[in-house]
């Protein structure tokens, strides 16, 4: 006998998948990067569309194939990838790489996607906090082991022009 499909949870993963997606786009624009809500949304969306395609829409647990749901999520993440790439640059003048955090922000909205179409609203939520954890303390957390370590670099440069006089 065919499941009956429930559009409302449909519709709820969905909404939440976008929902998860642009908050992250909204914390990557108001960081003037590349990506915003809309782009981070529709990943999220997308990924989660082709995750409940894979189980026919079919909600319910055990009812669709580990196996289809298996290879979907294996070519969301390989799909993606491309995506992320072409927000990679480096700069040639610096020599410095640029937009790391963004691709790498558009494979994890993906994986999130992945995971609102699956159902599963509290491993997506988590997620969601870590990565806006992430994106408050991150960039803070750097700049403080960064300044410190130099700082103990510069000590013992210090320390080495004093032993050789």
């Amino acid at each position: 006998m065919a499941q009956m499909i429930n559009y409302w949870d449909v519709l709820a993963r969905l909404l939440t998948a976008l929902l998860f997606g642009g908050i992250i786009g909204l914390d990557r624009n108001l960081h003037g990067k590349q990506t915003g809500m809309k782009t981070l949304g529709l990943v999220a969306l997308g990924a989660a569309l082709v995750t409940m395609a894979s189980m026919a829409f079919v909600t319910a647990p055990g009812s669709y194939s580990a196996e289809a749901l298996s290879r979907v999520m294996q070519g969301v993440i390989t799909g993606i990838g491309f995506l992320g790439a072409g927000v990679i640059v480096l700069d040639r003048n610096s020599a410095k790489v640029h937009g790391l955090t963004t691709a790498a922000s558009i494979w994890v909205t993906a994986c999130i996607g992945i995971v609102c179409g699956m159902g599963d609203w509290r491993v997506a939520a988590m997620a969601l906090a870590l990565v806006l954890l992430l994106f408050v303390l991150g960039h803070p957390l750097e700049r403080h082991l960064h300044n410190r370590w130099m700082r103990k670099s510069d000590k013992e440069r210090d320390e080495l022009t004093r032993h050789e006089d």
